[in-house]
């Protein structure tokens, strides 16, 4: 049986160009990139190369480009570290992000006493910017961690106007782009974000490397203590393979971001039009048009009457992968705090299926998944 691959916000498959790039990382240049003999500059060289190919493509210095295990590691590592650093009293953020960051600003407010100010969305995931400005007035010089594209629902967030009013009322903006970066162009210098991350596997690289951008002037102290690596910011011998990896990875995307983005939103545009032919008991969590949403994800509730109809396993019989939401969540017995939180209907949540796209999906692989759901739904 052949099967269809409809998870990719949760990890896509590596670019085989990618994997050729990181072979000799692994047997042929095995120095440790510390070390000051040959065999370790010719890795510092490697690293620093993709340090500068990463910020030039985030129109963004290489000193405010640190490497990571991954977006989770760079959540936590700006969160801790800001309220670390500066007199910030106030985070402000909503309940339908990434558990990387819910779960920090959680444990931040417990153990630090900072007060939590939660912004409520609307059916569509989005925020009020006058609520975001008037939380702002209230709470000057807070932190505010809001992320770029709902994980779950795709829906996208207007980053330039959040950015505007979080420098208009000095307050710390970090945003998590790990579903966006590779996606969505940047320019730091024009978007003035403080912080942001992002993960090579969202953009066709490898597991275990990401990276944070840290905005030049701004400061947070090392969560992972040992060496000088970083820059004193994150001690641990380089994944140097990895790091080369999600460079070339970022590059060939941006590189092709037209004609990707072109492809995917056609695959999203025909399900979504398969779906809404086919079935008259459906919404779409989020937003779903272009320009408010991400192409590579469709959130899709089944009202089903009532009944835990087990669509992902269904599907997953069928030679169909897709997920309910955040892979981080897997397995657990507790809904969607994504959709619980843009008051979803329970009818509907019940039974949602998240599809999301990468650029070796195709229009057939679409049109199987819709013959698949008539087969299990009717």
């Amino acid at each position: 049986m052949k099967r269809i691959y409809l998870d990719n916000a949760a990890s896509a498959r590596m670019d085989e160009e990618v994997f050729e790039v990181m072979k000799p990382y692994f047997c042929d240049l095995y120095g440790n990139p510390s070390s000051t003999h040959s065999h370790g500059r010719v890795l510092k060289t490697a690293i620093e190369k993709a340090r500068k190919t990463i910020a030039n493509r985030l129109n963004a210095a290489p000193s405010e480009i640190f490497f990571t295990s991954g977006g989770t590691e760079a959540d936590n590592t700006i969160l801790h570290g800001v309220i670390s650093n500066y007199s910030i009293s106030t985070i402000i953020s909503t309940e339908i992000e990434h558990h990387a960051v819910t779960h920090s600003i959680e444990h931040i407010c417990k153990e630090k006493g900072i007060n939590r100010v939660m912004l409520s969305v609307d059916k569509k995931g989005n925020i009020s910017l006058n609520a975001l400005e008037e939380a702002l007035k209230a709470h000057p010089k807070s932190m505010v961690s809001l992320m770029h594209a709902n994980n779950e629902t795709g829906t996208l967030l207007d980053i330039q106007a959040v950015s505007d009013l979080c420098n208009q009322y000095e307050a710390l903006f970090h945003s998590d782009t790990v579903q966006t970066v590779g996606h969505e162009p940047f320019d730091l210098q024009k978007t003035k974000l403080h912080f942001m991350n992002g993960a090579a596997h969202k953009f066709y690289g490898p597991k275990g490397v990401g990276f944070m951008y840290i905005r030049q002037g701004y400061a947070i102290p090392a969560m992972i203590h040992g060496g000088s690596q970083e820059r004193n910011l994150r001690a641990g011998t380089e994944n140097v393979a990895g790091i080369v990896g999600m460079a070339h990875a970022l590059e060939k995307c941006y590189a092709n971001l037209e004609a990707k983005e072109k492809h995917l939103w056609a695959l999203k545009n025909r399900l979504k039009q398969g779906l809404l032919s086919n079935f008259s008991n459906i919404c779409f969590h989020g937003e779903t048009e272009e320009g408010k949403s991400l192409s590579t994800v469709l959130n899709v509730g089944f009202d089903c009457g009532g009944e835990e109809k087990m669509l992902l396993f269904n599907l997953d019989i069928k030679g169909v992968s897709v997920s309910g939401g955040s892979a981080c969540t897997s397995g657990s017995l507790i809904g969607s705090h994504v959709l619980s939180g843009m008051n979803a209907d329970p009818a509907y949540a019940m039974n949602a299926v998240r599809f999301s796209f990468g650029i070796q999906n195709t229009l057939e692989e679409i049109e199987d998944t819709i013959q698949a759901l008539k087969e299990i739904l009717h």
